[in-house]
Order: C-alpha cells, then structure tokens, then sequence
C-alpha cells in the first residue's frame, strides 16, 4: 500500500456558538464559493459545544481573528492510504480499523498523536506537522510513502526521517473516557458539486439558524445530540446529519450508500481531549480490525466520535462489548470500548453509530464503493 502526504496544510480550530454571527460570511464563501479564496481542505463540523473547523492555509486566511475562535498551536498535515494504486477519491475506502495495526497503533506507540476525519468518500489522518519525521520513519517499513507537490506524487526516502529519531517511551496508563449515547440517528451523505446550490438555501438554515438549547453536562443517555458535519475536500462533499434534519432536504439530491443504514453515535469523553494524548483511536481500533470489522471516526476540537454497522455473527460480540461499555457510561483505553475517536488528539469526542434501515434516499452512482465503509465523516463507523 501506499502512503501520501497530501499538499494540504490545515489548521484546526473552535468557533463559539455565540461568535457564529461574525463568521458567517467568510463560512457562506468557504461552504458555497470556494473557488474565490482557493480552499481546497474545508470541514465544518457543528456539537453541543461548539463549532470545530478544519481547513487549509487558503480557507484559514478568511477567518478574522477573535476572541470567539480557539486555534490549534500545530499545523497539521494529511495523509491518505491509497490501495492498488488507486485515487483515494475513486476507490473504496481502506477503513480506519482496517489501517489500524499499519498505520495507527505504530503512531500511537511512538506517541504520535493524531486526528482522524472521515468522509463519504474516503479517510483523513491528521498528524502534526512537526511529527512528520517520526510518522515517516515508524510508517517507511510498511508503505511506499509519496508527498504531493504541485500534483505530483514524489517519493519519500525513508532516510530523510531518520536524523533525530528517537525510539518510544513506555506509554502511560491509559484513561478512562465515560460515554454519552445519544438516541437520534445519523445518516451519511454525498450531493454532487453541481446540485449543491439547490440545497444551500436548506444548508444555511441547518447550520445558522436551527439552533437548540445546549444539553446540561453529564448526562449518560441523551434524548437526541446536535451533530452536523459538513466536508468539501477537493472537490468531493461528505455530510453527516440525524434522521429528522434529513428529512428537511429532497431526498432526490442526497446521495448515500447501497445498504442506506442509519447509524447510532456514541460519544466519548467527559472533558475536552486535548491533542497531546496518543492511542485512544488505536485502542478501539485494533480490536475491531482483528475480527475484521470496518470502523470509522470523525474528531472534533473537543470529543471523538464513533459509528458501528452490523454485518456478521462473528462481530456481534465486539458489538455486545461496546453496547455494554455504552451502558456502563463509561470505556477504558485498556479494554476492548466502545471506539473512542482519538487515535486522534485528544480534544475531541467519540460516537458510535449503529445502521438501521434508512429508505427514501437516492443511491450514489458509486455507491458499490462506499457499503462497506458506511461513507462516514467524521464519526467511527464500525461494520458490526
């Protein structure tokens, strides 16, 4: 397999809920015109708490400083697995879980921290720029690793990494992270580029003007979560909303798998998680990989979050195993949890979500690519 290191240079930030209005004309140019400010990398992902950005140098610009936005001290850079040569953008997605013994768990041992962002259509791992020697030497036995410039996929030797390389210290004992399960279900979602302007009008509402009351901190078992997630990533659009907002949008326009599931999200992570803790993706990971199920994250500035698919007999017991660390209100990094998001930095929460049927939604023309992945952005997607 290989390995690229995408030109993007992206920037990861909190916007306040009460601060929206000052940024709502720059995020209506970064959402519907991105051609005029040359974003190519854009997220937008809407929580209780607030508003998490992730975007490229380009995007980043538009955004004036204020005391309503938090920024991330690190730049962070992209990496995308590509299988058999192929696009990242026209192949079936590799899986978090499936990338998880490659990719994530020899990161998190050489305490590499990392943010994880899934989409429709493929999956982001986001390392801090500065951890590019250390990801480069870990990672060089098991990938041809390849740097895009200018379009260009230029092969990485492995030797540039490895002056100053250190080998890992003993890792921490690893926290225990409660979880919220939320009882609304998610859906993931594509539109084409060209059919986006017949949704904006709904977009802009969902994401400006659909606000609910925030949720008392602590609560185990939510009756429903706000959660909107919106990426525009070279081209390619990924959406991730509940059940109830989707049914505000024509159903013609949105796009989703073949098996058109609904997912139930799990959330983890009682306080912000910080960037600087390592492995909560790779624990979860890990164990889903080993019994062969696919799963998928979407991080956030302050939570991870999760979702699971049922697929076979032999995952069922993983399932019972994360439903029950569901229930306990509470997952362990040492234990086989409920996914927490994190293998991604730590300020972010987790959601695991379960598919159920999901009618009256059009299916994607390349919607063979995107079943067994769950298509989902952002949120840890589990074939179980």
């Amino acid at each position: 397999m290989e390995l690229h290191i995408l030109e993007h240079r992206v920037r990861v930030l909190s916007l306040a809920r009460r601060g929206l209005w000052l940024y709502t004309h720059p995020l209506l140019k970064l959402l519907f015109l991105p051609q005029r400010c040359r974003c190519k990398f854009f997220s937008l992902t809407e929580t209780p708490e607030d508003y998490t950005i992730m975007l490229d140098e380009e995007g980043f610009k538009e955004l004036p400083p204020s005391e309503f936005m938090q920024v991330a001290d690190s730049t962070w850079l992209v990496l995308s697995v590509v299988s058999n040569g192929c696009a990242p953008s026209g192949c079936q997605a590799t899986g978090v879980t499936k990338i998880a013994r490659s990719v994530i768990a020899p990161l998190a041992e050489h305490h590499v921290s990392v943010l994880m962002l899934s989409t429709y259509q493929t999956d982001f791992i986001l390392v801090r720029e500065r951890d590019l020697p250390v990801v480069i030497h870990t990672l060089a036995g098991e990938f041809d690793i390849y740097r895009e410039e200018n379009g260009e996929s230029i092969p990485v030797p492995c030797d540039d990494a490895s002056n100053g390389f250190l080998k890992p210290k003993s890792a921490p004992s690893p926290t225990l992270h409660p979880v919220q399960s939320p009882q609304n279900r998610f859906c993931i979602l594509t539109v084409a580029p060209d059919t986006l302007p017949a949704i904006a009008t709904m977009l802009i509402d969902v994401l400006f003007y659909s606000h609910s009351p925030p949720k008392e901190p602590g609560a185990g078992d939510l009756d429903s979560i706000t959660f909107f997630s919106f990426s525009l990533i070279e081209g390619y659009i990924s959406i991730v909303m509940d059940a109830e907002t989707q049914k505000r949008f024509p159903s013609d326009l949105l796009l989703t798998s073949s098996s058109g599931e609904l997912w139930r999200m799990v959330r983890i992570g009682g306080q912000p998680l910080g960037f600087d803790e390592c492995g909560i993706v790779a624990q979860i990971a890990e164990p889903l990989a080993a019994v062969d199920i696919s799963a998928y994250y979407i991080s956030t500035f302050n939570f991870d979050h999760a979702s699971l698919r049922r697929a076979s007999r032999r995952s069922s017991s993983c399932c019972r195993s994360a439903r029950r660390a569901a229930d306990s209100g509470q997952v362990r990094g040492d234990a086989t949890p409920v996914p927490s998001c994190a293998g991604l930095s730590p300020a972010r929460c987790s959601l695991l979500l379960i598919p159920m049927p999901f009618p009256g939604v059009g299916q994607s023309p390349v919607a063979q690519h995107h079943s067994a992945r769950g298509g989902c952005g952002g949120t840890l997607l589990c074939q179980c």
